[in-house]
């Protein structure tokens, strides 16, 4: 019994600990939520927050939409960069990979 115990402990574990490297490992992606902000910083590192109403309005003064998909990529230093999409085929394969 006790050692039944210690299995199913450990399977849990294990479980957890996989689907914790699969999220990792496979640059999954995930929409905002509605009045999210996120911030992403020249060296790659990104922070979100969800501002009240009085610091959302003002927020959406100086925000513009995006009219089409954008790509951002790091290089092998860390620093950001953002892709040029304006194109169709650059427009095409950022969609691709947003699938």
């Amino acid at each position: 019994m006790h050692s039944l115990k210690i299995f199913v402990a450990v399977s849990i574990a294990a479980l957890c600990a996989s689907q914790a490297f699969a999220e990792d490992t496979m640059g999954t992606m995930s929409m905002m939520k509605g009045g999210q902000v996120t911030a992403v910083m020249p060296d790659g590192h990104m922070g979100t927050m969800m501002p009240d109403a009085k610091m959302s309005a003002e927020m959406m003064k100086m925000a513009k939409p995006i009219k089409h998909c954008m790509m951002m990529m790091t290089d092998a230093k860390g620093k950001t960069y953002m892709v040029d999409t304006s194109t169709k085929k650059a427009q095409a394969e950022c969609e691709k990979m947003a699938m």
